[in-house]
């Protein structure tokens, strides 16, 4: 998800959260806590996120670095003795 697209719904959360909850407890105070609390909440989450697509990049990259040096393994051991060159 692009950073951008990211921060428009954090806002339209954020403001949503601050209606929502004025409207029920009928207190700015707790409506700005709570709107602290999801906006801190949210941002853990998209933290976890890009920690996560890290790791899974990462893991890719190594299975495919195994899977390359066992391709050139299983070609070394199964070459045919008239396949090689002789010049």
């Amino acid at each position: 998800m692009p950073f951008s697209t990211f921060c428009r719904l954090l806002h339209m959360v954020m403001c949503a959260s601050l209606l929502g909850t004025y409207f029920v407890s009928h207190s700015i105070l707790r409506a700005m806590v709570t709107t602290l609390d999801i906006w801190l909440l949210l941002q853990v989450a998209y933290f976890a996120s890009v920690l996560f697509l890290i790791w899974r990049a990462s893991c890719a990259s190594k299975r495919s670095e195994r899977a390359l040096r066992f391709d050139d393994l299983e070609e070394m051991r199964y070459r045919p003795e008239h396949c090689e060159n002789k010049d």
